[in-house]
């Protein structure tokens, strides 16, 4: 099978990567040609919402899948009817606007924060009014790792966010107090079967992920992120890897967003799973048997962010593994990840303060 992959960047990289062993091949499409997926394989250059680069990518390939989510779905649905598009673009535009993502959680009963849409600058008034501070502004589309999105902590700040984000459809959420972020990570196949990563513990910097840790055990609220997580894979009869991301707050799961493909939150699994997140994607979007997602240790991610550490000062580091994605360093950018994976929490963390070491 040849699977072609609508965006070339290190998510792309890592499901060829894993693709390779099960005998598949891979073609991306993505604007640059020296984006991470060129190094596992063959690039089309363009934008991910040409219509004639798609169709050259769909007709050189048996499914189209993606790695990224500013895939316009509007210029991916005449390709699906053609070419199997995995996950369905349904979920994929629901995932590209957090309006139509809180719809859909209130639609499935899944919590989430309180929100007003906001158009205007008295629309963002009466929406902090109603609210109160602290809130968060945010743009309903294009946002991720912490841009688009601006808190507001006092009545100085709505004029500092609506110069910063206004002139587009924006979503104003109410802040939430929450003790830890953590993430939960499901697949389903074409054929229906479903199969999930424990809770993985996650910390942000400046909104950039920078940490993850699995499992998190805490046997309650996974068993309501299993459910919560269901519901999404079921409603979008879905295939592919599925993340939902949330806050803990006064021991609830709060409902953050949703990301519709593989997640740098599951970057542990590589190491740390009996099968990778990105392996399990293939086998599901190609309806294979999906692999067992059983972790095996306590693993953790750091991601490599602006520069890139000393390979050798990394493999000092017993158990670390070191992934580079062969990108262009520059401020704020994620330029690879490491991860430790190790018999108890303990070793882990003595093993993580090591890595951090080697990130000062």
């Amino acid at each position: 099978m040849k699977i072609g992959i609508i965006g070339a960047g290190q998510l792309g990289r890592m499901l060829a990567l894993a693709g390779y062993p099960l005998g598949q091949r891979f073609v991306f499409l993505d604007h640059s040609p020296e984006a991470p997926g060129g190094q596992v394989g063959q690039i089309i250059c363009g934008e991910f919402g040409d219509p004639q680069r798609l169709a050259e990518l769909a007709a050189r390939v048996d499914v189209l899948t993606y790695d990224v989510e500013n895939v316009p779905a509007e210029a991916v649905a005449e390709i699906a009817r053609r070419t199997p598009f995995l996950p369905p673009p349904a979920a994929l535009a629901a995932g590209q606007d957090r309006l139509s993502e809180k719809r859909l959680f209130e639609q499935l009963g899944i919590p989430s924060p309180d929100y007003h849409t906001v158009d205007s600058r008295p629309q963002l008034e009466a929406a902090v009014a109603a609210l109160g501070m602290p809130c968060v502004l945010k743009t309903r589309r294009l946002g991720y790792d912490g841009r688009g999105q601006h808190v507001l902590r006092a009545a100085a700040d709505v004029g500092v966010a609506w110069t910063k984000l206004g002139g587009v459809p924006l979503i104003l959420e109410r802040f939430v107090h929450f003790e830890r972020e953590v993430s939960i990570i499901g697949v389903r196949s074409t054929k229906g079967e479903v199969a999930h990563y424990p809770l993985t513990e996650n910390t942000h910097a400046d909104g950039i992920l920078v940490r993850s840790q699995a499992p998190y055990e805490a046997s309650a609220l996974e068993r309501t992120a299993r459910d919560y997580l269901c519901r999404l894979l079921e409603h979008f009869d879905y295939a592919g890897v599925l993340t939902l991301e949330m806050f803990v707050a006064d021991g609830r799961l709060i409902a953050n967003e949703i990301a519709p493909r593989v997640h740098n939150s599951g970057h542990w699994t590589i190491e740390g799973a009996v099968t990778s997140q990105f392996e399990n994607h293939v086998r599901a979007i190609l309806g294979l048997p999906l692999g067992d997602t059983r972790p095996l240790g306590h693993s953790v991610m750091l991601n490599l962010i602006g520069r890139m550490p000393r390979l050798d000062a990394i493999l000092r580091v017993r158990g670390a593994h070191y992934h580079d994605y062969g990108k262009t360093p520059r401020p704020g950018r994620k330029l690879g990840h490491c991860t430790v994976v190790a018999a108890t929490p303990e070793l882990r963390d003595a093993a993580m303060a090591e890595l951090l070491h080697c990130l000062d």
